[in-house]
């Protein structure tokens, strides 16, 4: 069961790691995705190189006895000491290459301390699950085990207290990244503080092996699979919440593409679906047909419509951008009802081709202007042209399948039809 839970971890670590390899290899001058990637693939080498086959492996391959002891602890000292340059690249400052390299140093020193105590000891028999309470009485061997448990327990205690009060100061995904970070390194101290009391019984005359066989490997697998979801979580979060974002906009705009869609097919004005698309690239997809049937409807729209429908929305809602939208859905179904109607034998050549749009007697076109600007609230046709004003196509949707609203009295309207007059 602990090999499985090492393999497991480890797994989720490198590929935790996978993920942000590209980025490094984009931006590998950062020093914070530097240290992301020394945490993610130092912790997951950590279980590798715990688990009891790995051990056994590595034992049998050197001919040292036991030499996966020392390793995997300098693979937890390399871990802690990564911790620790992340959480100095999170908190910022002045001082951020200076406390680095200070950590660093001192995680040196635990490292040197490791090999020097691993080679003054003996440890002639080999554990491969149990090597911490086995030896915890052995000369050397046990100021081994100790100085790379509390080295451990120093890094994980600075990593939550630091994750936890930064998390009250931000918000969104960075902070449940935080938290989650920081519920990691707390199980992950949790693996030390069982292995600490585990060795400590073993100093009494006691034998918990439970402790540092059981509950230990599944605190640091729980903290592993904690740490790598709190890392990349605020990287992740704003990918995701552009994908919703881009979902609902297509959703949204769902309305005015099915009521352009005869035009849209009759005229061949869309492209084909992509298939597997992700949901902004379906989006521009959906735009790109709306851009498209609304510039073949150009010479359709009435003026006149869109002020006299403009105007009562506007002294219903007193909402202008609502009072446009409900002005540019009334103009755009009166469009395409036009077009459809010249598209009979009335406004077709002789070989059946469209010779162009005939406007109807009364209907009111846009003015060219001496500058080729509109006057009044007519807005510029070019503005549903190529690039549109994204929020307007979604409210005209909206207008499209909303309710109109009943007219609001004026302010000066009095029951009884008198006019309220008042004196200050």
């Amino acid at each position: 069961m602990n090999s499985l839970i090492n393999y497991l971890s480890c797994g989720v670590l490198w590929l935790g790691l996978a993920a942000k390899a590209p980025d490094l290899l984009r931006h590998r001058h950062d020093p914070y995705l530097r240290a992301i990637c020394a945490v993610l693939a130092l912790a997951g080498l950590c279980f590798l190189l715990g688990a009891p086959p790995t051990v056994g492996a590595v034992n049998g391959l050197s001919g040292v006895s036991n030499l996966a002891a020392p390793l995997t602890y300098a693979a937890i000292t390399g871990y802690c000491a990564a911790s620790q340059v992340l959480v100095v690249h999170l908190r910022g400052g002045r001082r951020v290459d200076r406390t680095a390299r200070r950590w660093k140093l001192a995680y040196t020193v635990v490292l040197l301390g490791i090999t020097v105590t691993f080679a003054l000891g003996e440890a002639p028999a080999e554990r491969l699950t149990d090597f911490d309470t086995y030896y915890a009485r052995t000369p050397y061997l046990a100021e081994m085990i100790v100085l790379y448990l509390v080295a451990h327990l120093t890094a994980v205690t600075v990593t939550t207290v630091s994750a936890l009060h930064w998390a009250r100061q931000v918000r969104g995904g960075l902070r449940a990244g935080l938290l989650l970070l920081g519920t990691g390194a707390l199980c992950g101290a949790g693996y030390s503080v069982a292995k600490l009391v585990a060795v400590g019984a073993c100093w009494s005359g006691h034998d918990w092996p439970v402790l540092g066989t059981a509950v230990s490997p599944a605190l640091a697998g729980a903290g592993a699979l904690l740490t790598v979801v709190g890392v990349l979580v605020p990287l992740l979060a704003p990918r995701v919440a552009e994908r919703r974002r881009a979902g609902r906009e297509y959703a949204r705009l769902e309305p005015l593409e099915r009521s352009l869609d005869d035009l849209l097919v009759r005229r061949a004005l869309r492209l084909p679906r992509p298939r597997f698309a992700s949901p902004a690239t379906l989006l521009m997809w959906r735009r790109t047909s709306i851009h498209n049937a609304l510039s073949h409807l150009d010479a359709y729209y009435d003026r006149d419509l869109y002020e006299r429908t403009r105007a009562d929305v506007l002294a219903a809602t007193e909402d202008p951008e609502l009072a446009g939208a409900r002005a540019w859905a009334a103009v755009i179904t009166d469009a395409l009802r036009h077009e459809a109607e010249l598209r009979g034998p009335a406004g077709r050549g002789p070989a059946g081709r469209a010779t162009g749009p005939t406007a109807r007697p009364g209907r009111a076109q846009p003015p060219d202007g001496a500058a080729g600007q509109p006057s009044g609230p007519w807005p510029d046709p070019a503005a549903l042209g190529p690039s549109p004003d994204t929020a307007a196509l979604a409210r005209i949707a909206d207008a499209l399948t909303a309710p109109v609203p009943e007219p609001v009295p004026t302010a000066s309207a009095v029951p009884g039809g008198t006019a309220g007059t008042g004196t200050v």
